[in-house]
This record gives C-alpha cells, sequence and structure tokens, in this order.
C-alpha cells in the first residue's frame, strides 16, 4: 500500500461527501486513508466570559465527528485501511500543513452559510496546501466516465496534466483536454480581423504540443479534444464531468499565497469536484 490520503472532516454534509471521495480515491490509488478532525478553540476563547468544561466538551465533539466519518468510510469501502485524528489548532493552517499524496475537503463546512459557494478554509487549504487538493460538494451527481483538465501553452498545467492523466488512468475515465481561447477584441480598430479557422487549427495544436509526452506515457488513456472560443473559466465549468482538474498558478513568496483567477473561479461555479494542482509540486516532466 502506498500514499496516504487525507479527508478534513467537521461533520457538515460537504465534508461526509469528501469522506466517500477520498475513500474511493485511496481504492483505487491503493493508498491508506486517513480522516482530520481540527478542533478550533479560538471562539471559546473568551476571557470575560469563559465556558466550563470546554476541553472536555470539545473533545466529546471531535470524536463524534471522526466517529460518524469513519463509519461512513468503512461503509463505502470496508478494504481500505482508515485512521483518525484530532488535531488542535486553526482549521486551515493544520489542514494545508498535513504531508500527504492527496487532501480532500469539502467546499464548505458547519460555518458557513446557506448558499455560500466556498468556505474561507477551503480556499485557504486550496490556495496553500503542498499537494493536491480536491474540493467536493455535497450534491450527488450521475457518473459520467470523464474527468476533466484545464490545458494552456505554460509548463505550470503540467502538475495539473500528470494528476489527470493518473486519475483517468485509475478510473478508466476518458481525459478531456478542455484550451479555452478569446480573440482579442480592438474597440479602436475594428478593422482587424481574424482566420478564425486558422486561429482553432493553431489552438488545437497546442493543446497537442502540451500533452503529447503524458499521452506516450498513458497510451491506454482515452482522450477527447475540447477547444473552445470561450472564457476558461466558462469552458471549464460547462463541462459535464466527474472531476475537474485545474493548476494553480500562483508565483513567487506572494504569489503562492493565493489562487490563480481561473482556479478561484472554477472553485466557485463548478457543480462537480474540482482538483487544484499547485505548479510549485511538478518536479519533473513525463
Amino acid at each position: 500500500m502506498t500514499g496516504l490520503i487525507i479527508a478534513g472532516v467537521d461533520g457538515s454534509a460537504p465534508s461526509d461527501a469528501a469522506v466517500e471521495w477520498a475513500a474511493d480515491d485511496a481504492l483505487r490509488a491503493g493508498a491508506e486513508l486517513r480522516i482530520v478532525h481540527v478542533v478550533d478553540r479560538r471562539p471559546y476563547d473568551i476571557t470575560r466570559f469563559p465556558v466550563s468544561d470546554q476541553e472536555d466538551h470539545l473533545r466529546k465533539a471531535a470524536g463524534k465527528v471522526l466517529e460518524a466519518a469513519e463509519a461512513i468510510a468503512r461503509v463505502r469501502q470496508p478494504t481500505v485501511e482508515v485512521s483518525t485524528r484530532s488535531i488542535e489548532g486553526v482549521p486551515s493552517a493544520v489542514l494545508r500543513e498535513q504531508e500527504a499524496s492527496e487532501l480532500v475537503i469539502g467546499n464548505r463546512g458547519v460555518g458557513g452559510f446557506v448558499g455560500a459557494l466556498l468556505g474561507s478554509v477551503t480556499m485557504e487549504v486550496a490556495a496553500q496546501a503542498g499537494c493536491p487538493v480536491v474540493v467536493v460538494r455535497a450534491e450527488q451527481r450521475e457518473k459520467r466516465g470523464e474527468i476533466g483538465v484545464g490545458v494552456d501553452d505554460s509548463d505550470t498545467c503540467e502538475p495539473a496534466l500528470g494528476y489527470a492523466f493518473e486519475q483517468a488512468r485509475q478510473r478508466g475515465a476518458t481525459l478531456r483536454l478542455i484550451h479555452a481561447w478569446q480573440v482579442p477584441v480592438h474597440a479602436f480598430a475594428p478593422e482587424v480581423s481574424y482566420d478564425l479557422g486558422e486561429v482553432r487549427a493553431a489552438q488545437r495544436e497546442v493543446v497537442r504540443k502540451r500533452i503529447a509526452a503524458w499521452r506516450a506515457r498513458y497510451p491506454e488513456v482515452n482522450l477527447a479534444e475540447d477547444v473552445q472560443n470561450a472564457h476558461p473559466v466558462d469552458a471549464l465549468t460547462s463541462t459535464t464531468c466527474d472531476l475537474i482538474v485545474v493548476g494553480s498558478h500562483g508565483r513567487g513568496a506572494l504569489g503562492s499565497l493565493f489562487l490563480g483567477s481561473v482556479s478561484r473561479g472554477v472553485l466557485h461555479h463548478a457543480r462537480c469536484p474540482v482538483a487544484v494542482v499547485r505548479s510549485q509540486e511538478f518536479v519533473g516532466g513525463p
């Protein structure tokens, strides 16, 4: 058994869905599943209004959350090795510092308000974790047998491609290569025109060059090219996939603290699970 997949839980419906997702992925990857609940004491540390028996109450609550999550995982995938861990601290900081091959979390937790698309913890973890982060929604969707991945002409999409190809291989799924392009609009030069046929052909060539090495490494993966004249977020979220994989293009000490605009937009608008794979994780080609 190789690899460790961590599911961050808080007892919410999205976190329950994250446990199911993580258990399925652990089975496919032959990995161990660790379920982590972070005990955050900050809301109760009010000097003027101390909470009696705070430690005992929080410990019991954490135990119930972990027990329920472990039961979900064992029912979902009985053969997967499952462990649980309760850790004190700030949830986003604790989760993003975990060493794992994959981190799975819900799109919002028990502190989120009705209608919220993403919780603050989810955004921080997706932006800063040192491994791929899968963000799962509570809503169940019919399986399509297809993984979508964003492809552009930069090296920063390589980690996302590697993760997506491996996910497609493990699932026996089709990998949809999604590339969006937009023709510049010249407000002061409306006479400028483009041969759209040539532009489309050039964009398809961008995709084929970018994935050539990965295609050679994963010849068993069925590929579908999806080159669209659209905004990248629209192109990625309009597909009906089981998972969308995007890169995070933060660069430098400051840039690495934030998600790129495309990955952030996909997390907000996609209706299926989204995997965010940071470019800093990539250490070599296929």
